[in-house]
């Protein structure tokens, strides 16, 4: 099946220097936390690693399992994973706990880039120069491969969660809404991982407070 137009290093070429690629997973779930990386090809991209990176969306389980464990070994690579928690997420938004995530996976690589790509409109202050870019995940190898890294470790987050809180499905849905989760909403109730501050879970929480369950 052909998968369309696939990222390149282009820009990072361009700006030259260490670019890091930043892209965050997790803003739509009803739980669990929000999570980014930032990736640095600061010796460039293998030809056969970058001829199967692409956004992790479009990437099946298994094949974003075996990038993310070759990523590490790439010469001259650099990775760092940030996340901001539930707390955090009804604490100040999820807009600016995404932007938080990211401003910790940037703070765990092991020096400062010279340049930042974010997938998106916005971005947040790096402390240094950042360009974003919509769909970056289509386009930079750099902010697809952190686009892989951050969804595999959150998947790995929700799939820990789901065998303390199995009924809420985490471990197939990643925490996102289906029909196994909101129903486990209404009969098993909310946990301290869901997002408060969402609609459904908030509808939720009113209504177990009204019935005196809550």
């Amino acid at each position: 099946m052909e998968r369309g137009a696939m990222p390149d290093f282009t820009r990072e070429q361009e700006h030259g220097g260490r670019v890091a690629g930043v892209d965050e997973v997790g803003r739509g779930p009803l739980a669990g936390p929000v999570v980014a990386a930032a990736v640095v090809f600061a010796a460039g991209v293998p030809d056969d690693l970058a001829a199967i990176i692409d956004d992790s969306k479009k990437l099946k389980p298994r094949l974003r399992e075996q990038i993310a464990a070759r990523l590490p070994t790439v010469p001259g690579v650099e990775i760092g994973v940030g996340a901001a928690s539930t707390l955090e997420i009804d604490d100040i938004n999820i807009h600016h706990a995404a932007h938080l995530a990211m401003q910790r996976a940037v703070g765990r690589l092991p020096r400062l880039p010279d340049h930042v790509l974010v997938d998106g409109n916005k971005a947040p202050d790096f402390g240094c120069s950042t360009q974003t870019l919509v769909g970056g995940d289509h386009l930079s190898l750099s902010i697809a491969a952190a686009s892989i890294i951050a969804k595999v470790v959150r998947d790995r987050i929700m799939a820990r969660l789901d065998v303390r809180w199995p009924a809420y499905g985490w471990e197939k849905n990643a925490g996102y809404g289906t029909a196994v989760h909101r129903q486990a909403l209404t009969t098993v109730g909310v946990t301290p991982h869901h997002r408060r501050t969402f609609g459904t879970v908030r509808r939720q929480l009113e209504l177990l407070q009204k019935e005196g369950r809550a």
